[in-house]
């Protein structure tokens, strides 16, 4: 198998005050003769590791199963790191999410060649992940077009904003929580119910009229799960 090369660079962000570690699997048919889309992960080492994701996109390219991605990884420095900017209520949240759309999207343009339209652009994340991930898109709809949702942490902040989001620049969504996500270990030692929260989550979003893939899989909140789902999540938003 062709295998593409991972880049690990580090950029500024005004936004946050701070480095972001940036992580980019480029295919191994990378060139700038040709175009593709982005893929960007939040808890991005995650991805790139357990997700095993270089491996994933370098299996279905070579098979001629998907069009041209970059997936790009934005690792978390640590626990409180992550709660602090993927938490809806947390101090660094905002500053993140305008990380994401003006200046991450924007070097990433200008450095490789990409569509530059919100429909070649997608978001993805596990748990808390996913929770940051479907914010962005709610907040910055024309610039981010697809969203892949592995068993997001969804709380009232998350369903005011898919509330009150108007439907008329909306994004595709792929959803996914598994049937045994009723007993979640949270970082704080607490644990809470997922699997509730993400039906009202999924009902509220086809009630709104997105664009939506819904799916509930056997197994609990864990990469046991979410790496098999990755392919079928690239297949079915990038497939050809």
């Amino acid at each position: 198998m062709n295998k593409g090369r991972v880049e690990d660079f580090t950029l500024h962000s005004d936004a946050l005050g701070e480095d972001m570690q940036v992580l980019v699997h480029l295919p191994a048919n990378y060139s700038p003769l040709y175009k593709y889309s982005l893929v960007i992960a939040s808890d991005g080492k995650d991805y790139f590791q357990l997700g095993r994701v270089p491996r994933v996109v370098d299996e279905l390219l070579e098979n001629q199963e998907i069009e041209n991605i970059i997936f790009v990884g934005i690792p978390y420095k640590s626990v409180q790191d992550r709660n602090r900017k993927y938490e809806p209520d947390g101090e660094q949240h905002a500053a993140y999410l305008r990380f994401l759309a003006h200046e991450l999207v924007p070097y990433l343009d200008e450095t490789y060649p990409t569509y530059q339209v919100g429909m070649g652009r997608t978001l993805i994340g596990d748990s808390l992940a996913a929770t940051v991930s479907l914010m962005a898109a709610l907040k910055y709809p024309n610039i981010f077009g697809r969203v892949i949702l592995q068993s997001p942490k969804v709380g009232p902040e998350m369903m005011e904003a898919v509330e009150k989001f108007p439907m008329n620049n909306s994004f595709t969504v792929y959803h996914v929580i598994g049937s045994e996500e009723t007993d979640v270990k949270l970082t704080n030692g607490e644990t809470a119910d997922f699997l509730s929260p993400n039906r009202e989550l999924n009902e509220l979003m086809k009630n709104k009229g997105f664009s939506l893939f819904y799916e509930e899989f056997k197994g609990d909140h864990t990469w046991k799960y979410w790496q098999p789902d990755l392919k079928r999540a690239l297949l079915m938003n990038f497939g050809m």
